[in-house]
């Protein structure tokens, strides 16, 4: 019987990953500046010790990445409905998180969409889902690298983002299984971001 070896740069990125997420929630008025330290560095990890994957032609992952990012947007839009309809406690929460680490000016527009979604594509599909694969069936794959990568947002100090996190890793997680394409996840990722926070935010 032949024994798998533990993948030390999985478990290393992850730990890292962790510890870094941790400090970038603890003070807010740094938040920005910790959060793009920490996926510059968490991109370099992952592309030191892995390849990105790109197997889409760029009109697929422009055509998939903007549908389905509008498609995800639509399953938080409609979460956000229901929870109002039904006036849910929840509301509040989302405000709050929107007021906490929502981007406010130019500067963090642009980190967000040039440093931090590529960064989360990249190391949380790209590099810990593509090595969980290695050791699981499809879906638990999928639904164990979102809950890794909903694990770190809990030093938010908001269950809600773990949540949303979790929700978004799954859908991202199939997407990447399904094209095998990082650009496209990019591109996905930056549709929902825009949605999220610039063309319609749900607050």
């Amino acid at each position: 019987m032949i024994k798998k070896v533990p993948d030390i740069r999985l478990i290393v990125g992850f730990l890292i990953a962790h510890v870094l997420m941790y400090f970038t929630f603890m003070d807010r008025s740094i938040f920005w500046y910790m959060f793009a330290a920490t996926m510059l560095f968490l991109i370099s990890y992952a592309i030191l010790n892995g390849e990105i994957d790109d197997e889409a032609s760029f009109g697929k992952y422009l055509t998939f990445g903007l549908l389905s990012g509008l498609l995800l947007y639509s399953v938080f839009w409609t979460g956000y409905f229901l929870i109002e309809w039904l006036n849910l406690p929840f509301s509040n929460s989302i405000s709050k998180l929107y007021g906490r680490y929502a981007p406010s000016n130019i500067w963090q527009y642009m980190i967000l969409l040039f440093i931090l979604v590529p960064g989360e594509e990249i190391f949380w599909r790209g590099f810990i889902q593509k090595r969980v694969m290695k050791y699981t069936t499809v879906s638990v794959g999928v639904f164990l690298s979102a809950f890794l990568y909903a694990s770190v947002h809990f030093y938010s100090g908001y269950w809600i983002l773990a949540l949303a996190a979790f929700i978004a890793g799954i859908f991202w997680g199939y997407l990447y299984i399904w094209k095998r394409s990082i650009p496209l996840l990019i591109v996905s990722h930056i549709i929902f971001d825009l949605m999220l926070f610039i063309l319609l935010p749900l607050n």
